[in-house]
């Protein structure tokens, strides 16, 4: 497995894929070939993760452009492949009434109505496109791990009933979700959404290259671009040590981009490991005994969260924060941990742990992704998380933006992402971040 740590390494090319469940049950195929001459199109997009290369989609089709998708690695390589498959309309950290809060009721719905938005369009690309990406049952539960985390998201699908105008959601007493969902030790109620489903992330991200590249878009992989200028508004591109020019750029590589390539994104957002274990699969009998008796969606009230899901073949996916640091990503005692805390969540599961992989998620200072272009380059970051979902939604918003369309009028898609202060020092802050957090879950 890879120790890439993409704040102290310059880029991803040749690192190892993650030895995931995805890259097990589906195969990568042959990368399509690196580029091997000059070339000049309208719009180069740098990752061909879901975002990428749904941009270079909808920059192809909608809006009849000439796109060159450039990955340094190979497609799979990065967070788009590494996640849990969630596909949810989360905003990340920041709850609806925290938006409210900052930014007005009104920026809050917009964003509200953004999000949900991005699931719909996530399923109609299943539904009219015929992707076979394992959807499971809908459903998401937001697991409240004690009493007053359970207060908190009462009041939470008050707010969302009353203000939001929601009707997709349901609280569920401890009795109601023992009963119908699961027996988890350390569950206190939920809030359970409607619109949220999972599915196999790099199935899915597959189909999304097949598109691409059937709207005609020129994908080349293990293609790393090495130099950037930008004079007169044309941008000039080294790629493999041939010359790429283009009027427009899109950062789409999420936490996996150069860390010195563009200072629109240079020191603006924190890479974090997030670990994922999955067990061998099942019995039936095993999972009556133990209550699990969903494939929907979990995750729970933590600040460092805990998420899980029924796999289609009965094994059992669970993920939480990982190792701080990329060099230590692969230390067993983060597997161990995971194993813990399923085992506090299940008592006595006994289940083999066939898998391990972690992946880096992008942070904003401000807690909110970043949809944003300015001179002609256009980037997106700070999903934290949600970008399976999201992604759909955001590669729509900046090719509108690249093209000088309208788009709504947030703060997600009108402000730069926030700089760091000394960004050097991100890493102690994750530290100590984590210290407080590990506290605070044991207490309230």
């Amino acid at each position: 497995m890879s120790g890439f740590d993409p704040l102290t390494q310059p880029h991803c090319q040749g690192q190892a894929f993650a030895n995931s469940y995805w890259a097990a049950t589906c195969p990568l195929g042959a990368p399509t070939p690196s580029l091997d001459k000059p070339l000049q199109v309208d719009i180069v997009v740098i990752g061909g993760g879901f975002t990428g290369l749904l941009t270079a989609y909808h920059l192809a089709t909608t809006h009849h452009q000439s796109v060159a998708l450039f990955e340094a690695n190979q497609v799979g390589f990065g967070a788009s492949a590494r996640n849990a498959g969630f596909v949810l309309p989360s905003t990340g950290r920041l709850g609806y009434a925290q938006l409210a809060k900052k930014y007005g009721l009104a920026v809050s719905k917009a964003i509200y109505q953004e999000y949900n938005n991005a699931v719909a369009l996530v399923r109609g690309h299943i539904d009219t496109k015929h992707i076979d990406c394992n959807v499971q049952a809908s459903g998401y539960l937001k697991v409240a791990h004690n009493q007053q985390a359970f207060s908190l998201l009462k009041a939470q699908s008050e707010f969302l009933t009353a203000t939001m105008g929601s009707k997709n959601h349901q609280l569920l007493s401890q009795q109601q979700l023992t009963e119908t969902y699961m027996h988890n030790q350390q569950g206190f109620g939920a809030l359970r959404f409607d619109n949220a489903f999972g599915i196999h992330p790099l199935k899915l991200l597959l189909s999304y290259k097949a598109l691409a590249q059937q709207a005609g878009v020129q994908l080349y992989e293990n293609s790393l671009v090495t130099h950037h200028q930008n004079p007169n508004g044309n941008h000039q591109l080294e790629v493999n040590g041939h010359k790429v020019s283009a009027n427009k750029v899109v950062i789409a590589a999420n936490a996996y981009a150069q860390r010195q390539f563009s200072p629109l994104t240079q020191g603006r957002y924190l890479p974090i490991l997030s670990s994922i274990i999955v067990t061998e699969p099942l019995s039936d009998e095993q999972l009556a005994a133990k209550g699990l008796m969903t494939e929907q969606v979990v995750m729970d009230t933590r600040r460092l969260k805990y998420y899980y899901r029924r796999l289609p073949d009965n094994r059992i996916l669970f993920g939480g924060r990982g190792a701080v640091f990329g060099h230590d990503q692969d230390n067993a005692k983060y597997q161990h941990n995971l194993r813990s805390a399923l085992n506090d969540c299940f008592p006595n599961l006994n289940a083999r742990v066939d898998y391990f992989w972690s992946g880096y998620i992008a942070a904003a200072l401000d807690d909110l992704p970043h949809i944003y272009s300015e001179n002609n380059t256009g980037y997106v970051l700070g999903y934290c998380g949600s970008g399976v979902a999201f992604s759909a939604q955001a590669s729509i918003r900046l090719a509108e933006q690249l093209m000088g369309r309208k788009v709504p009028n947030l703060p997600i898609y009108t402000k730069p992402l926030p700089k760091f202060p000394m960004p050097r020092l991100r890493r102690v802050g994750q530290l100590a971040y984590y210290q407080y957090a590990q506290i605070m879950d044991r207490v309230t």
